[in-house]
């Protein structure tokens, strides 16, 4: 009996093993199968951007941000995932092995029957397995260009504290030569006022403003290590590890065309491409949901055990294949009759669709803005830097040089030559400003082009 059981068992298996295999390799050597489809390359633009930097202090915090930081190696897990769910989502369905003892066994011609075992293989419409795994690989591919925008934003932020945290490596300095001008005049109105030549007040005055002045390096090294544990953070390093002062860039006008950026930035920026790649997977979804009107298939065999009979009859006169086991073929067709739920599922497909193609117009607005407003700001920027550099500077210099010659000659009193070197140091900080906001918007440029400038025709 076990023996038979054994034998027939592995016959079902081998009579039904050349139709899954089929229908299996139909599935896997379709036009949308895994193997025919070739790899997603996805564009790095962070990874172009860091190539183009200069400064090699940033260059080593921005790797070391892309390479550690736990939001991106998140997404990137997360894209993996993803991409591991296509193999998943285009294989059959495992087949069912069933069977029935029969307590009461049915009593046939060539007699009763023992056991029945069914194999059954549930097949979908065709063309349903293409379109899950293609959906899958198209939202797979999103996650990966999802990981490139996150990579993209972070470079763009820490290249933004860096330029900040130049800006004070500068305001320090600033503020350090404005403090030792104060204490020589400090110490010259003190001999001045112990000669009886000078006044108290200038003393006093002078006196105030260089606490006033100390008290700035405390403000100065509240916000660098603010900055510097900021940009740790990004990097997943310890807040009080050591960055080397930063300096601010070498700054050129730039004359840029929107219209040829605002169309490299649609071309380049990964949020488009994945906006695009979710349209894709959501118009592939609204096929499928059609497809759901189609019935499935289910085939398989059964096979039926059954002993010799061993009434008299039987045995007197045994009839023509006593005890011969039965074997069969199954097959079903399932009925999609619930019209309501079918409508249903393609209406929230169609929903789907639509909301990608909104999300990807908004992609589009938020870039073209982001671009405009930069274009704009630029040139104002740089104006600025001009007038500073060009003017302020020089007339705050001339201040300081006249004043101090009057303050000489007698003709100025302290007061006076406090006010013409605050003059120069307010000039000196608007311009260390003015260049950090200028490299900070060129930064966000980049950030807003998925490229480096260098790349794009310019006028310096």
């Amino acid at each position: 009996m076990y023996q038979k059981l054994e034998t027939c068992l592995a016959a079902a298996l081998v009579l039904a093993a050349p139709l899954i295999g089929q229908q299996n390799q139909e599935w896997e050597t379709g036009s949308g199968g895994v193997d025919d489809t070739p790899p997603v390359e996805v564009h790095a633009p962070a990874d172009h951007i860091l190539q183009s930097l200069s400064d090699a202090e940033l260059s080593s915090l921005v790797s070391d941000a892309l390479t550690r930081n736990p939001a991106v190696a998140s997404s990137s897990a997360r894209a993996r995932a993803a991409a591991a769910r296509a193999p998943q989502v285009k294989g059959l369905p495992d087949p069912v092995l069933g069977g029935t003892g029969w307590v009461k066994s049915p009593e046939t011609r060539t007699g009763p029957q023992v056991l029945t075992l069914t194999l059954t293989q549930s097949l979908p419409w065709l063309g349903k397995f293409d379109a899950k795994e293609q959906a899958a690989l198209l939202e797979a591919s999103a996650l990966h260009f999802d990981v490139e925008a996150t990579r993209l934003e972070l470079l763009t932020t820490v290249r933004r504290l860096y330029y900040e945290l130049a800006f004070l490596v500068r305001y320090k300095e600033i503020t350090q030569d404005y403090l030792d001008h104060l204490q020589q005049h400090e110490e010259i109105s003190r001999a001045r006022y112990a000669t009886g030549i000078g006044a108290s007040q200038d003393v006093i005055k002078l006196q105030a403003e260089i606490t006033l002045t100390e008290n700035l390096f405390l403000d100065i090294d509240q916000r660098r290590i603010d900055l510097e544990a900021e940009i740790n953070k990004l990097r997943d390093r310890p807040a009080s590890t050591l960055i080397l002062p930063a300096g601010l860039p070498r700054l050129a006008e730039m004359d840029l065309d929107f219209g040829s950026l605002r169309d490299a930035a649609m071309q380049d920026r990964p949020e488009v491409a994945a906006a695009n790649a979710r349209i894709a997977a959501t118009e592939v979804g609204v096929r499928l949901a059609e497809k759901d009107y189609r019935p499935d298939f289910k085939v398989g065999l059964t096979y039926t055990f059954v002993e010799p009979r061993e009434d008299r009859a039987g045995i007197e006169s045994p009839p023509e294949g006593n005890g011969d086991d039965i074997l069969g073929i199954q097959g079903g067709l399932s009925i999609p009759i619930w019209r309501k739920k079918l409508k249903a599922g393609l209406q929230e497909a169609s929903e789907l669709e639509l909301s990608a193609r909104e999300a990807r117009r908004n992609v589009l607005a938020g870039i073209e803005s982001g671009i405009g407003d930069l274009i704009q700001r630029l040139p104002l920027n740089w104006q600025q830097l001009r007038l500073l550099e060009d003017i302020l500077i020089l007339q705050a210099e001339a201040s300081v040089q006249s004043v101090e010659s009057g303050y000489v000659a007698g003709t100025f009193n302290a007061l006076d030559l406090l006010d013409a070197e605050r003059v120069l140091f307010d000039a000196d900080t608007a311009i260390a400003r003015a260049q950090a906001d200028y490299a900070i918007r060129l930064t966000q440029l980049e950030g807003e082009l998925a490229g480096p400038l260098t790349q794009y025709p310019t006028t310096e």
